[in-house]
């Protein structure tokens, strides 16, 4: 009877576009664990765990360091620091504006629960939809980017011991799908056993980070010149407009936030998560650009062959050669960093598969009566897991036809991503101009309030990061411009763009009603 009450309630909120708050309290004391629901995951991640695992995905050193061929001809150096400094004052700012409403509303849905929470009642089914479907495919490219790293950095380092060893597409297809079966394995039957390996994870991050940064400028000789590092801007690209070839050239610094709201979507798995959710967000950006910014200008400083490390197949690699003028430690550094990848991988498939949960469970897409099901056992979507896992191991299949066409699919990631934020973003300024926050904001009790115009200007630049992604990042990095070097994210997205447009009315246009009040926190 109680659910069959809270469904009713559901259904009223939906339909009336308003938010009771009464209601919303109640429902949020059942969501925060206080009445047993066999529908809901259980609550077992501590604050340590929620920003290990936040942290793990980001990994924003190790983001740089397995991305570092995108700045190198897209303004070197130059592009590599200061777009660091430029992404975290972006990225930060998104970080806020999430971390606001999520200190209010932390629930695994993340960004289209707050669309239909902050939306006019007119508008909120359809951009909350949106919103949803933006992100669910922005996660499914960002975990399939995460995968192709690992076969990426290992064919890497056979190509370094074994010069005459050619690279085929099919190698890399195969470790491809033997990782994405591995993972998702792994997140089924041993996740909620092994909590304890993403705090091992976070820890072992920061001490290689430690660890290769250090040596590497300990040991580099020559280094190279300050000039270099901080004031020639390299253009390889073919574009004549410097400013263009920058910021194309951000993706790669904007790969230290790539899946920034990792820790949004295992809130309904976090303990607290109101407070948790929060610092997690705020931890990983600060720590993030931290990091990032040292081992960027560290790694800048430690090689003396630019054209060697432009020409390799992995720079990072070539420059952990150059700067120990040892085989063996640069191999030791990328093992290291590929064991680091792992638990970015396995953080991206548990987070993607939350998100496709909490939008099945809402009826926003088909199959949703089997995609939104935990398993009683393992205690996790194991059917969102196997549809996650067959659309990456289709993107896979993309990669044997054409790396091209594969690497804009896995692009689309960031692009979608930053969308996503916009959403929320767009629909907080639109509540503080009509003045109606409080109404679906109720900071009376909200622990993480941006004071002092700083929500605002937050909101503002998470959508400038957006439009600047949407615009920039789907140039192609060189001209002139073939068929082997086009960027297709347009095309993807396009086409991401009208499968959503498909399920919407062949699906959700019938079932789905937003977010259903009880699981809105």
């Amino acid at each position: 009877m109680a659910s069959e009450s809270s469904t009713h309630k559901a259904e009223d909120f939906s339909k009336s576009g308003e938010i009771d708050l009464a209601a919303l309290e109640k429902n949020t004391s059942n969501s925060l664990g206080t009445v047993e629901d066999p529908t809901q995951p259980s609550r077992d991640l501590g604050l340590l765990a929620i920003i290990s695992i936040g942290w793990n995905i980001c990994n924003s050193w190790a983001g740089i360091a397995a991305t570092l061929a995108i700045s190198i001809a897209s303004g070197g150096p130059v592009t590599l620091i200061y777009g660091i400094i430029i992404i975290f004052i972006l990225g930060g700012a998104c970080a806020l504006s999430m971390a606001e409403i999520a200190s209010v509303h932390p629930t695994a849905g993340g960004q289209y629960h707050w669309t239909s929470i902050l939306a006019p009642k007119s508008a909120s089914r359809g951009l909350s939809y949106w919103c949803g479907a933006v992100n669910v495919f922005g996660w499914i490219a960002t975990s399939a980017g995460f995968i192709i790293t690992f076969p990426t950095m290992a064919l890497a380092l056979a190509s370094f011991w074994h010069p005459d060893y050619t690279v085929e597409t099919w190698h890399v297809f195969l470790i491809f799908q033997a990782m994405n079966f591995i993972m998702v394995a792994y997140n089924i039957f041993l996740l909620k056993r092994t909590i304890w390996l993403q705090d091992v994870g976070f820890f072992l991050s920061l001490i290689a980070f430690f660890v290769i940064t250090i040596t590497c400028l300990a040991e580099s000789n020559p280094k190279q010149s300050s000039d270099f590092v901080w004031k020639e801007f390299v253009n390889t690209s073919g574009w004549s407009s410097d400013g263009v070839v920058f910021l194309t050239g951000l993706v790669n610094p904007n790969f230290i936030f790539s899946g920034l709201d990792g820790a949004i979507h295992l809130a309904e798995e976090c303990t607290n998560a109101a407070v948790a959710v929060p610092r997690a967000l705020v931890s990983t950006v600060v720590i993030g650009f931290v990091t990032a910014l040292v081992f960027a200008i560290g790694m800048c400083y430690s090689y003396h062959d630019f054209d060697a490390v432009l020409a390799s197949p992995f720079p990072a690699l070539e420059i952990w050669y150059q700067a120990t003028s040892s085989r063996n430690v640069a191999t030791f550094f990328l093992v290291v960093l590929n064991t680091i990848t792992l638990f970015a991988i396995s953080g991206a498939i548990q987070t993607a598969s939350r998100l496709t949960w909490s939008f099945a469970r809402d009826d926003a897409v088909v199959l949703a009566p089997y995609l939104s099901r935990i398993h009683p056992k393992w205690g996790v979507p194991v059917w969102s897991l196997i549809a996650n896992s067959a659309c990456v191991f289709v993107l896979g299949c993309v990669y044997l036809g054409s790396s091209t066409a594969f690497n804009a699919l896995v692009s689309t990631g960031i692009i979608l991503q930053q969308l996503s934020f916009a959403f929320p973003a767009a629909l907080m300024l639109y509540r503080r101009a009509t003045g109606t926050l409080n109404e679906v904001m109720p900071f009376t009790k909200i622990g993480f309030r941006l004071r002092f115009g700083v929500g605002p200007v937050a909101n503002v630049l998470t959508i400038v990061m957006a439009l600047l992604a949407l615009v920039f990042y789907d140039l192609p990095v060189v001209l002139p411009v073939t068929v082997g070097n086009m960027n297709y994210s347009c095309a993807v997205i396009g086409v991401m763009g009208l499968l959503s447009l498909a399920n919407w009315f062949g699906y959700a246009t019938r079932k789905y009603q937003g977010p259903r009040l009880e699981h809105i926190n």
